[in-house]
Formats: C-alpha cells, structure tokens, sequence
C-alpha cells in the first residue's frame, strides 16, 4: 500500500487539472477514475475551452491525461469503494481489492447520468435506448431518433445526431428549451431537427429494438432510438459517508477555496454546488483545490512567501 499526500477521486477534467497543479506543488498525487478524461469523453464537440476554438471531448481528455501523466502523475482505473478517515488522513478502497492512504482528498467525482424510469427503458438499453450520442449516434443512420430533455446538452446532441439520423426530434416536459442561443440557432437553422415540448414519455416500445415512445398525455411517436438527456446525479454518496455537508440536491457543499466542512477533504467539478457547471468551470476549481491542498498540508514551498 502507498502512501501519497494527495489523492483525486476522478479523472474528469476537474480532477486531471488538480493533479496537473498539485504536482508542480510537488505533492505525491493519485488520481483514481473509472473513466478515464470523465464524462467529457462523450462530448462530440467543445468550443468554449479558452484557447482552443473547437476539439472533441475525447481528444480534450486525453490532451489533460497526457499533460498529467507527463508530470508524474500516478492514475489508477478503479471504482472507488470506500473512503475512511485514518489517525493520518484517509483510507481509499476500490473494487479490486487495492487500497491507498492519502493526507488529503480531493471529490472530483462528477455526475452520474438519469434515467426516466419508464417502461421499455431497462429492456431496451443497448436496443434502442442510449445515454450518448457521440457513443451511439452513427448506429442510427438515416434513421429516426429523438432526444429526451430540454438542456443544453440535449440540444447540442440533436446537433451532433443530425450528422446521421435522418430526423430528430427534441421531446422535453416543459415548454421551453434552456439552451446558448448559440445553439438554439443552430438548431432552428437544421430542417433535420424538430421541437415538441409540453409532452412528457410513459413508454418505450418496441419488439428486438425500439419502435417508439408513448405519451403521458396520450398518442405515440415512431422513433428507432431514444437518447435520454434529463439531467445528472451527484456521486457524492462516499463524500457523504466521511460526514461532508451535501446540500438538498446532494450537491457536495464546497467553499471559494474548494474546500468542504471536514478538513483535508475537497471538492469541484460537477458534483459540487457550484451554480455554472462547465469543463473550464470544473478544471479552474480543481486547480484552487490542489492549491487549498497544498495550503492544508502546510508544506514547505517558495510559494508561500
């Protein structure tokens, strides 16, 4: 078992970025993920990373992976099981068996996609059924499909399916879309793409593979797929074991400095309660927290003078 004096629980940008910062504090650091570069790697398309006018999530990923990795970085693919508190720090478990102690703690575990619950949505996962276009979109080519939700994220995937399907619907509970009107454009410009609010799904049917959606309100729509886009929950659940504060959205309650109730344990990115969840959002806060980190640690630096 290792010792190290910072450990990141996920590999998204948030976490990738304080682990970049952290070791050029030159912190013995971790980062531990299940998905390595995070959900971002669904992303087909970002064009609001300062610096860079448009990129893949993927390529953006593994761009912050191999800016880690190039600073010595240790990154573990594993689930984390169990985080405890220790007379030094912290004790982390995963999956595998394999624990590693750590003084200080850093949750940049992200979000976990939601599910609409509905019937047909179990049985044809994987038929039909998707969490993201980028994964699953060229399956459907010349093909119907629609999107469930009414973010800015369900808009930018009915951008991004438009590419393949021959029509996409955008189907979302309320009556208006809450997109970038940069995005609202380019989606009213697209004749491929088509708007229906005010109705909300009852079921999936289909025989082998989809066939298409009913209606709470009565009637259905013929679709071949059915991507969900509703929205994410906080994996916040280990931070709330260790005795963080979480606010009523399970959001883990972190301060300006990243920093959480319980000493030596931080947070940022998407499971935080911070208002404007963005990759660059998410990244900037990490980076305060391997600073905050560092500060905690107390450790000798020019830094600090």
């Amino acid at each position: 078992m290792d010792d190290y004096e910072f450990a990141i629980l996920g590999s998204g940008p948030a976490g990738l970025s304080s682990a970049i910062y952290a070791a050029r504090f030159r912190l013995k650091t971790i980062v531990i993920g299940e998905l390595p570069g995070g959900l971002i790697t669904t992303t087909h398309l970002i064009e609001n990373w300062p610096g860079i006018i448009s990129i893949s999530g993927l390529d953006l990923a593994e761009s912050l992976k191999k800016h880690a990795e190039a600073n010595d970085v240790l990154s573990v693919q594993g689930k984390v099981t169990d985080v405890k508190t220790t007379k030094h720090g912290f004790m982390i478990s995963l999956e595998d068996g394999a624990k590693y102690s750590a003084k200080s703690v850093l949750f940049a575990t992200g979000t976990t996609r939601r599910k609409l619950n509905i019937p047909g949505e179990k049985e044809f996962t994987n038929k039909g059924v998707s969490y993201c276009a980028v994964c699953d979109g060229a399956l459907f080519k010349n093909k119907i499909v629609c999107i469930i939700g009414g973010s800015d994220s369900a808009v930018k995937e009915s951008l991004f399916l438009a590419e393949h399907a021959s029509k996409v619907y955008i189907i979302y509970r309320g009556d208006k879309l809450r997109a970038e009107p940069i995005n609202m454009d380019r989606m009213n410009a697209n004749k491929k793409i088509e708007v229906i609010t005010n109705r909300d799904l009852s079921e999936i049917f289909g025989e082998k593979s989809v066939k298409g959606v009913k209606f709470k309100e009565g009637g259905e729509l013929a679709v071949d797929g059915v991507f969900v886009e509703i929205g994410a929950t906080p994996n916040s659940g280990l931070a709330e074991q260790l005795g963080v504060f979480l606010n009523e959205k399970k959001e883990i309650i972190a301060d300006s400095n990243s920093s959480t109730n319980v000493p030596g344990v931080f947070a940022a990115g998407d499971v935080t309660n911070s208002h404007f969840k963005q990759a660059i959002t998410g990244a900037s806060e990490g980076v305060i927290a391997a600073f905050s980190a560092f500060d905690y640690l107390d450790l000798p630096s020019t830094l600090k003078k």
